[in-house]
């Protein structure tokens, strides 16, 4: 999905610079200055729009991790008690 919403921003920067409507870089940096405001426009764009498919992907996530926390906090106390 991020790659998708940065392909959109790279082809909508590259129009804009293309037409003039936002600046073309120094000289022959202009595809590298397409990528950078495709860059810094997909950012906060992705942090937005994917922001319920992060908190979904969290939510599946976090019991996986306490449960692994939990295994390493019984080892650890399993490995404390067992006498030399």
């Amino acid at each position: 999905m991020r790659l998708s919403i940065f392909v959109g921003c790279f082809v909508v920067a590259a129009i804009a610079v293309h037409f003039g409507l936002a600046p073309s870089g120094a000289r022959d940096s202009n595809f590298f200055w397409v990528i950078l405001l495709s860059l810094v426009l997909s950012a906060p764009l992705s942090y937005v729009l994917l922001r319920k498919q992060r908190d979904e992907m969290s939510a599946q996530i976090a019991p996986r991790i306490e449960r692994a926390k939990q295994r390493l906090e019984e080892n650890r106390t399993r490995e404390d008690h067992v006498a030399p």
